[in-house]
């Protein structure tokens, strides 16, 4: 199958976060803690200890650091889960004649189910079993019952709290939800690209002084709808597609989630946009990569390939262009973060809004560098191309019809182009590009197929790159997608084998296992076999880099092209499967994000459309219509020098990507420091 044709396994969901709330046991009965109060001033208080501010205490920070700049102060019960929420119960069981008075004012049965709540949010919290224990004993204590809470109390505990949970959890799933379908709106076909930033900037709001689990939750909750606009193109293959694939690159923001959540709490508020940062890059990096070699489909710099960001791919690549989006986007949420908490702390006042000033500076300043990135452009060689869109016989699954009729529409497109040629209305071109799949018979099998490309390419009387499917010539079973030199004295020379197959779509993992439970994976009858070598052709008087399809999504792949000696890159696609559903549009701002990454013009060759002429500096020159016969001609200009993208290679992507996973081993070691600091006193 070609690689337009991309599917993918089902996956099942994860569920929702499954924290719940804990609840002091040390505040008199007649005036329980609201959900809305601050730290836990009730229970502290009467411990005779200092209120904590939201369970700050334990990271060093100013109480009400730990608030919620979405829907106000976060609840106690979710804070105090976050940072060791059992010290409240623990502190109120200490000596003292307050408790005791306290505690025969609280009946046995909400003791008792308040320590099993307490007891099970240190334990998910913390994950210290002896905390939960601690707890647990001492709201025992308080009221007065020298038995351990039963099995019907700690059920009737958390079903009293399952509804405020509930409602309190479904309004900020519906918030990521939201954020997550404006994300998806910046993404072609829509191409709002701002949306990026707001999306970027709700999700930090939305995970700040969370706990890792509900962070996860949040995460899971913002990438689900996220991915299902963004993949709705899939649909053509199947619903159950889109949703499976939907829900495994949703895990990937899942786990960033959590890690936001956790950076959150990390000292020096002003640092916090810069691991939210770091952290949208560690995400990519891991989807990218993983698993089946990776996903990079959605990525934040392939949002912004039209917006003042986009120059800084010639810097650091595709990586760098998330860096300064995300980056913004958090500093943006810093500063609306500060306003916020300005307006319950005693009102504005210009030397309190300073932070909030200098994270909108920040946002400005990442924003204003891109216009200082030079971009090359000047040529250092030129040449004419011909593109030549042969169109298929229908959109869907099934675009292939019958044998020959794709090959025979590239043929005569060709045909018509040496006609026009000789009757002078067009000049005759240097090369001709083909599209993946031009061939949908291998000519060196079938010897029609061969006399077809031949007529064609000696009538136009130049090189022609065709896109074939062949059989491996030792492989029985596999099919090789390669671009083929056809020169028109010789006939067939160099080929390029495209490397990286899409899994589900060009091959099937597992397929004995899986064809038997998915059976549509039988309509994939043959695995390609991936090529080996990067794909530096010369093509007549050009020495072009060859990438294939989904290949263009990938940083490695275009950028070995480039460094092996490509002086302008080629992309022949085949996106006939997914006709008019947006993806031929979100492959085509790829490409012009890696004309500006390489300082390279991309000329991207499809067989139903988009083709396309895109100039270094991300300019799309010309392009088709979708699902029409077409020929587009240009004079492109040949570059031999290299970025500092290219020269740096993906060391950018990990630096950036370490200091995101290194910044949540370092919340986990504060949070874990600062819960045993508190026990030792």
């Amino acid at each position: 199958m070609p690689s337009g044709s991309d599917t993918t396994a089902e996956a099942a969901p994860t569920g929702p976060d499954a924290d719940r709330p804990g609840q002091r046991t040390t505040g008199s009965a007649a005036t329980p803690p609201t959900e809305g109060a601050e730290g836990a001033e009730g229970g502290d208080a009467v411990g005779g200890r200092k209120p904590v501010g939201g369970g700050d205490a334990a990271e060093g920070r100013k109480p009400g650091e730990g608030g919620d700049a979405v829907g106000g102060p976060v609840p106690v019960e979710d804070r105090d889960a976050a940072e060791g929420g059992a010290s409240g119960a623990t502190g109120a069981a200490a000596p003292g004649t307050a408790a005791s008075g306290a505690a025969s004012a609280v009946p046995a049965s909400a003791a008792s189910g308040a320590a099993a709540d307490a007891s099970e949010t240190a334990s998910d919290a913390s994950g210290s079993v002896p905390a939960a224990s601690e707890t647990a004993s001492a709201a025992s204590a308080a009221s007065g019952s020298a038995s351990a809470p039963s099995p019907g109390g700690r059920r009737l505990g958390r079903l009293r709290h399952l509804g405020p949970l509930a409602r309190r959890e479904a309004r900020r799933s519906a918030l990521a939800a939201v954020s997550g379908l404006a994300l998806g709106l910046a993404f072609p076909p829509f191409g709002v690209w701002p949306l990026s930033l707001v999306a970027v900037a709700a999700l930090a709001l939305l995970t700040h002084g969370r706990t890792a689990r509900q962070g996860a939750w949040t995460g899971f909750a913002f990438g689900v709808p996220f991915f299902l606009l963004l993949l709705k193109w899939l649909s053509v293959v199947g619903w159950d597609a889109v949703v499976g694939l939907s829900i495994i690159e949703a895990a990937f923001l899942a786990l960033m989630g959590a890690g936001l959540a956790l950076v959150s709490r990390l000292p020096v508020p002003a640092l916090w946009p810069l691991w939210t940062a770091c952290l949208w890059v560690a995400e990519e990096w891991a989807r990218d990569r993983v698993p089946f070699g990776g996903f990079p489909w959605g990525r934040l710099a392939f949002a912004n390939t039209g917006s003042p960001y986009t120059p800084l791919a010639a810097l650091g690549g595709a990586p760098l262009v998330t860096f300064g989006v995300a980056l913004t986007g958090g500093a943006l949420a810093g500063a609306a973060l500060t306003l916020w908490r300005l307006r319950g702390a005693g009102g504005f006042s210009p030397r309190r809004a300073l932070p909030a000033a200098g994270a909108v500076a920040v946002a400005a300043a990442v924003t204003a560098a891109g216009f200082a990135v030079p971009v090359p452009t000047a040529a250092d060689d030129s040449v004419d191309i011909a593109v030549v869109q042969g169109n298929v016989q229908q959109a869907g699954m099934d675009f292939l019809g019958r044998p020959m009729k794709i090959l025979n529409n590239h043929v005569n497109a060709t045909l018509d182009l040496a006609k026009d040629i000789r009757a002078g209305r067009i000049a005759k071109p240097d090369l001709v590009i083909w599209p993946e799949n031009a061939s949908d018979l291998d000519p060196f099998q079938y010897r029609e197929a061969y006399a077809r490309i031949d007529e064609a390419v000696k009538s136009i009387g130049v090189p022609v790159l065709v896109g074939a499917l062949v059989d491996h010539p030792t492989k029985q079973g596999y099919v090789e997608n390669q671009g083929i030199v056809w020169d028109p004295k010789s006939g067939p020379g160099a080929s390029y084998t495209k490397q990286h197959p899409v899994p589900f779509g060009e091959y099937v993992p597992f397929r004995q296992e899986l064809s038997k439970v998915i059976t549509r994976l039988q309509r994939v009858p043959r695995d390609f076999y991936p090529g080996d070598h990067t794909g530096v052709l010369n093509v007549g008087p050009a020495r072009l880099g060859d990438v294939i399809c989904f290949e263009v999504a990938y940083d490695e792949i275009v950028r070995d092209t480039v460094n092996a000696g490509a002086r302008a890159i080629v992309v022949q696609t085949n996106n006939a499967t997914y006709g008019r559903s947006g993806q031929p549009e979100q492959q085509l701002v790829m490409s012009r994000l890696r004309a500006i990454e390489h300082g390279r013009p991309v000329i991207t060759a499809a067989t139903s459309g988009i083709s396309a002429v895109v100039s270094p500096d991300g300019t799309i020159e010309q392009r088709t219509k979708e699902f029409t016969q077409d020929v587009l001609t240009a004079r492109i200009p040949l570059r031999d020098g290299k970025t500092l993208a290219d020269r740096v290679g993906a060391i950018p992507e990990w630096v950036l990507a370490m200091v995101g996973v290194l910044s949540c081993a370092a919340a986990i070691m504060i949070g874990r420091r600062g819960r045993t600091d508190e026990k030792g006193q």
